[in-house]
């Protein structure tokens, strides 16, 4: 008896992401949706986006300091890290056999590099591309190499 792969196909951005089963006839589902919670979020809600002030030490002059680290920026890395941990969560449970991740190069590696070593050897390939608003039923066009064609 022939057992078929499972295949898990992670569709994400810094902000959303989901993950697709291929069907026949080159159909796609969404089995799960995340969002991160602070994708709707302004600057100033993620944190201060004042930068603090320093006093020079010979007047009383005050200078900003620019801040070192972009709070949108630090919130994407964040999701992209909770993305990480569920894809080897359900990996553990054993919910796929094949793994392809599809997302922009930034967040496709922050994803890749936080897999752990089963999951990582699960991952079957990957796309360089921003897929996270096309509807399931374009999205053959763009992975028809994991698609089933029965």
């Amino acid at each position: 008896m022939v057992k078929h792969r499972t295949v898990w196909i992670v569709v994400a951005d810094g902000e959303h992401a989901r993950f697709v089963t291929p069907a026949p006839r080159r159909a796609f589902h969404t089995q799960r949706v995340f969002e991160s919670p602070s994708a709707h979020k302004q600057s100033s809600d993620l944190g201060t986006d004042r930068p603090t002030r320093s006093m020079e030490s010979a007047t009383a002059t005050r200078h900003a300091i620019t801040p070192k680290h972009d709070l949108h920026e630090m919130e994407k890395q964040k999701f992209a890290h909770q993305v990480a941990h569920e894809i080897n969560r359900v990996s553990a449970d054993g919910a796929f056999d094949q793994l392809v991740l599809v997302a922009p190069a930034h967040t496709l590696n922050e994803i890749r590099d936080e897999l752990d070593t089963t999951t990582a050897a699960r991952l079957v390939g990957t796309l360089q591309k921003d897929l996270t608003k096309v509807p399931d039923h374009e999205l053959a066009s763009h992975l028809d190499e994991w698609a089933l064609h029965e």
